[in-house]
Parts: C-alpha cells; sequence; structure tokens
C-alpha cells in the first residue's frame, strides 16, 4: 500500500483580523460519516458564530466543502487547498468565524481561512502511514549525529536513541528505502557501523 498522510492529533488554533476571530479546528477522521458528525459538533458548539466553514478529504473517498454563507470561493476551496497541498487526507478541518463588523473583502477571506487551516493543521500535525522497516544502529557517540542525519536523509524517523557505552540508534526506515539505507550506512562509516532489521510496521508515524 502506498504512502499517505494524515493529522497527527487534534489541531486547534486561532486569531483575529480586524475583529474578526477565526477559530480553526483540524481532526483525523476514518470516513465521511466521522468528518459530518466533527462538522455537526462544531455548529452545535459554536451556534452563535455568524460561519462555521468547513471542507474534509476522505482517503479513496469524496472531498467536501462549504462556504456557509461566505461569499462564493472565499472559505471552503482555499481550507481544502490547504490539505491538497500538503497531501493530507482522512482529515475534516472546520473554520468558526465570530464577525467583528469590518468586511475583510474576499481577498482577506480567502487569506485568512487559509491561515486558520494551516495554522490548525500545524497545531495537529503530520503523520505519514505506510510500511515501515524497524532497523536498529549501534554506534559511538561520536557517529551518532551524523546517522541522524543519514537517516533522515532516507526519509527514516529516529524513534528512539539508548545509550549506553555506545549508543543504539531505533531508527524507522521506509520499505523502499531500507537496503539501500543500510549499504549507505556500511558504506559511510566504512564498516563500522552495520544495520539490524528488527521487524517490519505499518503505521501511522509522525513526519512533521
Amino acid at each position: 500500500m502506498s504512502e499517505y498522510y494524515i493529522p497527527t492529533g487534534p489541531g486547534e488554533a486561532e486569531f483575529t483580523e480586524k475583529r474578526s476571530r477565526f477559530l480553526g479546528h483540524v481532526r483525523m477522521v476514518e470516513n465521511e460519516d466521522e468528518a459530518r458528525a466533527f462538522i455537526a459538533d462544531m455548529k452545535k458548539k459554536y451556534y452563535d458564530a455568524r460561519h462555521n466553514c468547513w471542507c474534509y478529504s476522505i482517503k479513496d473517498g469524496p472531498e467536501r466543502y462549504s462556504d456557509d454563507g461566505e461569499p462564493q470561493g472565499s472559505a471552503g476551496i482555499p481550507m481544502l487547498e490547504v490539505l491538497r497541498r500538503q497531501n493530507v487526507t482522512n482529515a475534516v478541518c472546520v473554520v468558526t468565524r465570530y464577525f467583528g463588523g469590518v468586511l475583510l473583502g474576499t481577498g482577506g477571506l480567502l487569506r485568512a481561512y487559509t491561515r486558520s487551516t494551516a495554522d490548525a493543521l500545524e497545531a495537529a500535525g503530520v503523520s505519514a502511514v505506510r510500511r515501515w522497516v524497524e532497523t536498529e544502529l549501534p554506534c559511538s557517540y561520536a557517529q551518532m549525529e551524523k546517522l541522524k542525519l543519514e537517516a533522515a536523509s532516507a526519509g527514516g524517523i529516529v524513534e528512539d536513541v539508548e545509550y549506553g557505552a555506545g549508543v543504539t540508534l531505533k531508527v524507522l526506515v521506509p520499505e523502499e528505502q531500507s537496503e539501500a539505507f543500510a549499504a549507505r550506512i556500511f558504506d559511510q562509516t566504512a564498516g563500522s557501523v552495520q544495520v539490524r532489521v528488527t521487524g517490519e510496521s505499518f503505521r501511522a508515524v509522525p513526519v512533521r
């Protein structure tokens, strides 16, 4: 199964633009029903707001959005574009606006809804869902930082570090990179570090 990205956790963000308050909320969802349930919850919670604009994207499923009374194209589509640009799916976003009495214009609204979605997604974090090869790299303290950089360049994630007389890096490596990664580590350390494969797993791992 190919790699895809999802929100790591709940994300919330708030800012004020010309006295209008924008509250962004991002959640990971498994399907359209969960997305619509979250939207309904937000509308109920912020029932007194002028607008509750939303969008969602479901893996191998639909994309939907709503401007909820804002000028057409000024809210829902810009919000959805944030998810698209970051390749994030199985995600729902609701941006609530409490109107402050000052009109922002279409361009101002577009920027505000884009910012609110991006800020909420940043707060949520992004995880890659894919098959990972679990590895261990026993090394010296002097080698540790260089090996961390090598792991990052291969798309790997340092999940844990064990300290003792030496160091053992526990690194998750994308499945298709695992052989090349092991060969590069061997070459870069003149054979003093050899990658040990300890297992494989298909799961979501935070990457940004």
